[in-house]
């Protein structure tokens, strides 16, 4: 996606963007924040620590990582792996509303605060609304903990291993 690096103020030179992986026609859609340095340098999303809990939760739940499509808010690491900016996350959002687009999923899982407040609006706090289904033009979408908030707390293990499993049953 070389147009959204040159619409942008970053990345870096050298930096990956991209887009998302998994099923193009995936019933069930997961959007996180942005990529980290593990993501960045292989051009695949949750591929760090918090990936690897997102690899264990959506197994506990009977959903395969390579029937979902898998994606983020913003497409491009931002520099020292702070939130991105607002002008990053509009310069990034035709790409996501592409992507949910081309996708069609039934579900969205939102996974954590970011993708939260981008898909449903700028006043929702994860903490308040995770686990709450929405619906946005016919398609379900799903607030959760992002991978990486269990590093700070592990209750939410729990938490987003539940979240995970209601999106499972809702598709199947």
């Amino acid at each position: 996606m070389p147009a959204i690096a040159g619409a942008a103020p970053w990345p870096k030179p050298g930096s990956t963007s991209f887009g998302g992986e998994g099923n193009p026609e995936a019933s069930l859609m997961l959007v996180g924040e942005a990529p980290g340095a593990k993501e960045d340098e292989s051009g695949r999303p949750f591929v760090d620590p918090a990936g690897r809990i997102l690899d264990k939760v959506l197994a506990g739940a009977g959903v395969k990582r390579d029937d979902v499509y898998i994606t983020s808010v913003v497409k491009c690491r931002p520099p020292e792996n702070r939130m991105p900016h607002k002008e990053e996350i509009t310069a990034c959002s035709p790409y996501l509303e592409e992507q949910v687009r081309r996708v069609r999923p039934r579900v969205i899982v939102c996974l954590g605060s970011l993708a939260a407040r981008t898909l449903l609006g700028p006043e929702v706090k994860v903490s308040k609304v995770r686990g709450r289904w929405f619906e946005r033009s016919g398609m379900k979408i799903l607030p959760t903990f992002h991978p990486a908030a269990i590093f700070r707390g592990r209750e939410k293990l729990e938490l987003l291993q539940q979240d995970i499993e209601k999106a499972a049953r809702e598709i199947s």
